[in-house]
């Protein structure tokens, strides 16, 4: 394991940071002031990072949310309240061990946030597992309640069901009383979720349409909870049973490299799936897409989903692989492979690594 990052000196911070979006190589390990707490925020001392899609596709310039200019990705951590703001309305207090989200700006030591974007960790979870909870479980709460609306009963198929979404939505929906069938892209991910308890997963081959029909054996198709694009998703929308609701969240086949291929990216663009809504309203389905970063507008919700992750008591997630914090482009070169299974963490700390 390469070294870790340098300890927080008093009134620095370390970060990963680009000066602009384009390429992934942009990003960069540097040390700099810790401004002034603002009064309505509380100042974490970051332990755990937890890595996103999102991340990526902002580096690259190509997530609609990108900030212009220089900027730090980061969606979740995990760590320890070091201060709290003297007008910060929250019962949290210095010492309490807590998850968090942020609009950008979580790939760094030290992070100042409202402290209504914060929730403490379960005392038996490691901080790895708490800043793998916060973004995924939001996405997959929010398609499965809000936009789906899972019932008892309800079958719901999950595209990429070892990712960290993914996992989570299985939990989930089992959890809603609804049945869970899962998608992944290799046997030893159908088999990591065999031993979660999840008996119905499918390997995506080259008639996942056919594949699926088979693993209905002639029950409805409820809900499609969807974050790759493409064929998959079009021949998953194709068995949606009337009424049935196909919820994307994102796009994995526009993954890119270290900078887009945009030759590639129209290629895929102009071949995208599309949906007629004179079409959906005749066969009585319906598409839903949304982009979890726009939710930090409506802080009443936000809270709500907080609130309503937290409610469900689920098992700590599962972090797939630990890195040191200065090994941010290894770990964001596994996630973008597709190969990893659960989250990818990175952690402030070198007790807590295991990359």
């Amino acid at each position: 394991m390469a070294a870790t990052a340098p300890v927080t000196a008093t009134g620095t911070r370390t970060v990963w940071r680009t000066d602009k979006a384009g390429a992934i190589s942009n990003l960069k390990l540097q040390d700099e002031p810790v401004q002034s707490l603002a009064s309505d925020r509380i100042r974490v001392a970051v332990k755990a990072v937890g890595l996103n899609f999102a991340d990526i596709f902002a580096l690259t310039g190509l997530y609609s949310a990108t900030p212009s200019g220089s900027f730090i990705p980061g969606l979740e951590f995990a760590g320890v309240v070091s201060e709290v703001g003297g007008c910060a309305q929250t019962e949290l207090q210095v010492g309490d061990r807590v998850y968090g989200c942020t609009r950008f700006g979580g790939y760094a030591t030290v992070v100042d946030v409202p402290p209504q974007h914060c929730r403490k960790i379960p005392a038996h979870w490691s901080f790895a597992e708490g800043a793998a909870f916060p973004a995924q479980s939001l996405t997959a709460y929010y398609a499965l309640t809000h936009l789906g609306a899972v019932k008892p009963g309800q079958v719901v198929l999950i595209q990429s069901a070892a990712g960290g979404v993914g996992i989570q939505a299985m939990r989930m929906v089992a959890q809603m009383g609804a049945t869970p069938i899962g998608t992944v892209s290799s046997e030893s991910k159908r088999a990591f979720l065999a031993e979660q308890g999840f008996s119905e997963v499918i390997v995506r081959g080259q008639n996942f349409a056919e594949q699926l029909r088979e693993q209905l054996s002639g029950r409805p198709l409820h809900i499609v909870l969807d974050g790759i694009g493409g064929k998959i998703q079009r021949q998953s929308f194709g068995e949606l049973a009337p009424t049935g609701r196909l919820i994307v969240f994102g796009a994995a086949e526009f993954t890119p490299g270290d900078k887009p291929n945009w030759l590639k990216a129209a290629w895929l663009y102009l071949r995208r799936p599309r949906y007629d809504v004179m079409d959906m309203i005749s066969s009585n389905k319906s598409v839903l897409a949304f982009n979890l970063i726009w939710l930090w507008q409506e802080q009443a919700l936000f809270e709500e989903l907080l609130e309503g992750c937290a409610s469900l008591e689920l098992p700590a997630p599962v972090v797939g692989r630990e890195f040191a914090f200065d090994e941010a482009h290894s770990a964001i070169e596994l996630l973008r492979s597709g190969t990893s299974v659960g989250k990818v963490v990175l952690n402030t700390d070198e007790a807590e690594g295991s990359a």
